[in-house]
């Protein structure tokens, strides 16, 4: 049995290198980190998407607290968490949309994908992310109850990628993906977990259910496209896994809140 203190070492760099990985804050190590690490930190994902849901959860009430509505400190909100995170996923919502999309061949779906400019689909994908992600916290309003709905949705939204990597096989041999390897199942397991476990928290078990069932459906729907289209998965596939996940959880909170 390994020392107490070995482990706690090794939780600390997973969460470090995890939230590297998800947001712009300067916590990365100099050293580079080896490729069994990363794979073996992606439990920590969901961890490190609680920061960035707190986040915009803190924007959202500070502008509510200015007088803003709900429209606004929602959209401020939602830059926050861009902002936080580096538009990551964002960035990669939108290379997938225009891959998948727009490529007649393998090759070249996945030579869009690594090219920097934006089209036609991606402009498309990321409007109706950014619209249906402010909607649905625009019309929750309260302010714990976007917090609650903002730190679920990210930290679910993450939740799957473990699983996700594993499952799916990477496009191609030289992508980020493909040199992270797979999540161990430990990995998958916590980070499953600890989604469902916020899910429960924040949403209760009824929604929480509804969401784990919408989350599961995009995911396998994402990989059927990904595998029948380039092959396996890529990073800009795991960013639009996770802009999927925050959108769903996002509209399952706010369609329960509207209900009552």
């Amino acid at each position: 049995m390994r020392p107490r203190a070995e482990l706690l070492k090794d939780v600390i760099a997973d969460l470090t290198l995890a939230a590297s990985f998800v947001t712009i804050l300067p916590v990365a190590s100099s050293k580079p980190a080896a490729d069994d690490a990363i794979a073996r930190a992606t439990w920590a994902l969901p961890v490190a998407g609680l920061l960035v849901g707190l986040a915009g959860a803190l924007v959202y009430k500070i502008a509510s607290r200015f007088g803003l509505p709900p429209n606004l400190a929602a959209l401020l909100a939602l830059a926050a968490t861009a902002l936080l995170t580096g538009a990551l996923h964002e960035d990669g919502l939108a290379d997938t949309a225009d891959g998948l999309g727009g490529g007649q061949t393998r090759a070249r779906k996945l030579e869009i994908m690594r090219d920097s400019r934006i089209g036609t689909y991606g402009v498309c994908a990321l409007i109706l992310s950014f619209g249906l992600r402010w909607s649905a916290i625009a019309a929750i309003a309260n302010p714990w109850a976007v917090m609650l709905a903002l730190c679920a949705a990210h930290i679910a939204a993450r939740a799957g990628l473990p699983a996700f990597m594993s499952l799916v096989p990477p496009a191609r041999p030289d992508g980020l993906s493909a040199s992270a390897g797979a999540p161990p199942g430990r990995s998958i397991a916590i980070a499953f977990a600890l989604g469902t476990l916020a899910l429960a928290l924040a949403l209760g078990p009824g929604k929480a259910l509804v969401g784990l069932i919408l989350l599961s459906l995009a995911g396998l729907i994402l990989a059927r496209l990904a595998i029948r289209q380039i092959g396996g998965q890529t990073g800009d596939i795991l960013g639009a896994f996770e802009q999927s996940g925050e959108i769903l959880i996002l509209l399952v909170a706010a369609a329960f809140q509207m209900g009552g």
